[in-house]
């Protein structure tokens, strides 16, 4: 009887899932196996949230398996040892794997083959199956990636997209296979309290509900940030509860220039993911280098924890730490603003923002995370590297009556309009009545001129 293993790593759903289709089509058993990876621990990308979001998929992955017939096969430890451990069990001649881009999942990747070969057994890595399109799949003739989004967006609508793939109907599992016990949220401490369920269905019911009723309004909304009308499925794709090749499908369908918005910023995903592919340094290093001397010390540091707690007196930047810290999750918009505050106006290295992100953020993963980071540093794929973000201006833009301010900044809840946006300009009988909440930690016009200095244009 031929046995295939299927290893999810960040592809933890039935529908639309090549490796599982390819090895259920070759194979008359198959071992769905999830390893915990030792290494993802020591590395430090083992965050609460994120391990909270995980044990759900787990357990709904494993659920939608049992209704098929099936089961997961849970081990932990090396993956490369676990992996080769399942397979001599199940007497496997087959792993499948969706590709990856990190440097780990290169790694991963070449270890894991390298010791299945020695053990006569075949690793088939697929594509196209965490992003739409495949990492290198579009590229310029000068170089092996784009650099720039707008024609990276160009050419990548240009291509075809596979058909999505239905969920099988039936997986059989081979006996004599032993797992451990699936993991449980119950069981994690330091959780987001606002921190939404992960899973397979509900994140297919978050995407139909989006569908009819979000995805229209979206060119036109996505960046209000009191009504929240972005459709909160990055949880979903960073662990692969979602398909995004079917979201485009879907999008595309539902058509309109909503849809259009929304598939651009798949394109946006796909785009980071072909950026770290080919340069995985920038994982940690300046994916292009200006030179920037970043505050260090004590002054540098109690900024950077004003910053991570909200508290650096603009009631914008902090409103969104606060939705960060509560939910695990941050609106795109407060994404740009908290960046260019931190990396621009305190002038603090854009590592320490990604660390904090990566701690609090459900959907943290490297390519997003860092690659953003950089984009907002003006160390990335920025065409405009040197822009400023004015708080203020984006407040009164994005949040022109004050409303999300006065959801996550409680102190200002009192504040009208948006006379909430600029609390140190009130009377100073009236300021006294907030004085819960604190003054500005640097003047805008002084931070913008130290960047400014900092980067040889003043």
């Amino acid at each position: 009887m031929a046995t295939s293993v299927v290893l999810f790593t960040r592809d933890l759903r039935l529908h639309d899932h090549p490796p599982l289709r390819a090895a259920l089509d070759r194979s008359d058993a198959v071992v769905p196996l999830f390893v915990r990876d030792r290494a993802v621990d020591a590395a430090g990308f083992a965050a609460p949230n994120r391990l909270a979001l995980l044990a759900d998929c787990l357990r709904d992955l494993d659920s939608g398996l049992r209704d098929r017939g099936g089961r997961l096969v849970v081990r932990s430890g090396d993956l490369v040892e676990e992996v080769c451990a399942v397979a001599g069990e199940a007497e496997a001649d087959e792993v499948h794997l969706a590709a990856d881009v990190s440097a780990h999942a290169h790694r991963r990747e070449e270890l894991l083959r390298s010791a299945l070969s020695a053990r006569g057994c075949r690793l088939h890595v697929h594509d196209a199956v965490t992003t739409v399109l495949a990492p290198g799949s579009v590229t310029p003739a000068s170089s092996d990636h784009f650099a720039v989004f707008t024609p990276y967006f160009r050419r990548w609508s240009e291509r075809a997209v596979r058909e999505p793939l239905a969920a099988p109907r039936r997986v059989r599992v081979p006996d004599g296979v032993g797992s451990e016990p699936l993991p449980a949220r119950g069981d994690l401490t330091g959780l987001s309290p606002g921190l939404p369920t992960g899973g397979e269905r509900d994140a297919r019911k978050r995407l139909t509900a989006w569908l009819r009723g979000g995805i229209a309004d979206y060119a036109d909304h996505h960046d209000d940030l009191a009504g929240d009308a972005t459709s909160r499925l990055s949880p979903d794709l960073h662990l692969g509860a979602l398909s995004p090749v079917e979201l485009v499908h879907r999008a595309r369908r539902a058509g309109g220039p909503g849809a259009e918005a929304f598939v651009r910023q798949l394109a946006w995903r796909d785009f980071h993911h072909q950026v770290l592919a080919a340069r995985p340094h920038a994982s940690a290093a300046d994916y292009r280098t200006r030179h920037d001397r970043w505050r260090t010390g004590a002054a540098a540091e109690a900024d950077a924890a004003a910053w991570r707690d909200g508290r650096t007196g603009y009631p914008v930047v902090d409103a969104a730490m606060r939705q960060l810290r509560h939910e695990g999750w941050m609106h795109n918009r407060g994404r740009l603003l908290v960046a260019s505050f931190l990396t621009k106006t305190l002038y603090v290295d854009w590592r320490v923002g990604a660390r904090h992100f990566l701690e609090l953020l459900v959907d943290g993963d490297v390519a997003n995370n860092q690659l953003n980071w950089q984009w907002a540093a003006g160390t990335g794929t920025d065409t405009r590297p040197h822009r400023v973000l004015n708080p203020t201006t984006q407040a009164r833009r994005f949040d022109p009556d004050g409303a999300y301010v006065r959801r996550w900044v409680p102190e200002l809840a009192g504040l009208a309009g948006r006379s909430v946006h600029e609390p140190w300009r009130l009377a100073k009988a009236a300021r006294a009545a907030y004085d819960a909440y604190p003054d500005p930690i640097v003047d805008l016009s002084e931070g913008l001129d130290r960047f400014r200095r900092a980067r040889g244009r003043d």
